[in-house]
């Protein structure tokens, strides 16, 4: 088994897809990248989201694409960038949505732990990248094992609201049961895109309601 530091109620889910073939050939590409190049997150942020959101706790699912591909920016949290860097677009424009929804103040950092401390598990489908090059670890495996992170969610957990943005997570909604869980989908919030369906799609209050419905502690978003 490849080594993995990932919070214990999680690596209880997933260790037996860490012994696979696939997971081993993607360890073993990381290591040969990062001989060369600088791969983002840092080893340690990998699996941020796993370790902050332990599998027991997960109430809201809210899933990007790959990490931030500049300096200090990704922490292993979908849309999420460390306490010193600038805010982002697409952060800006949820912030945005945040307040149009449920009148909160823009804050003034774009780290998002303090959601995933409450159960927000933000996931990324692919979880590393190459400095300056979004996009560039696709196909190496990510896909997969994340596509396992979310099928292990719907198999063993219910009443998770999943939060799809953009077409791409949209993808992923055929892994959900629906039956149990509450899925919400809009545009992505990317400047490019937020106009055409983000923007007023209220999904904030819309996650609280159906956590309140459902007997759980609603978001502090």
């Amino acid at each position: 088994m490849i080594n993995v530091q990932i919070e214990k109620s999680w690596f209880t889910q997933l260790s037996s897809e860490f012994e696979k073939d696939y997971m081993r050939k993607l360890s073993l590409f990381l290591k040969e990248e990062k001989k060369t190049k600088t791969i983002y997150p840092l080893g340690s942020k990998i699996f941020n989201a796993f370790n902050l959101t332990p599998f027991s706790k997960v109430k809201v699912v809210i899933l990007g694409q790959d990490p931030y591909h500049g300096p200090n920016q990704a922490n292993g949290l979908s849309f999420s960038v460390n306490k010193s860097f600038p805010i982002p677009p697409s952060l800006k424009n949820i912030f945005k949505e945040l307040f149009d929804d449920l009148g909160i103040q823009p804050p003034n950092t774009g780290c998002l732990e303090r959601w995933s401390n409450q159960g927000v598990l933000l996931l990324n489908t692919y979880l590393t990248v190459e400095k300056g090059k979004p996009g560039s670890h696709r196909n190496i495996g990510w896909e997969r094992f994340t596509d396992y992170v979310l099928s292990k969610l719907s198999e063993n957990k219910k009443n998770i609201v999943y939060l799809l943005w953009g077409k791409h997570a949209q993808e992923k909604a055929k892994i959900i049961n629906r039956a149990n869980n509450k899925i919400i989908m809009s545009a992505h919030p990317s400047p490019y895109s937020a106009n055409y369906g983000f923007f007023g799609s209220r999904p904030f209050s819309k996650a609280n309601d159906f956590l309140v419905n459902t007997n759980q502690t609603k978001i502090n978003w």
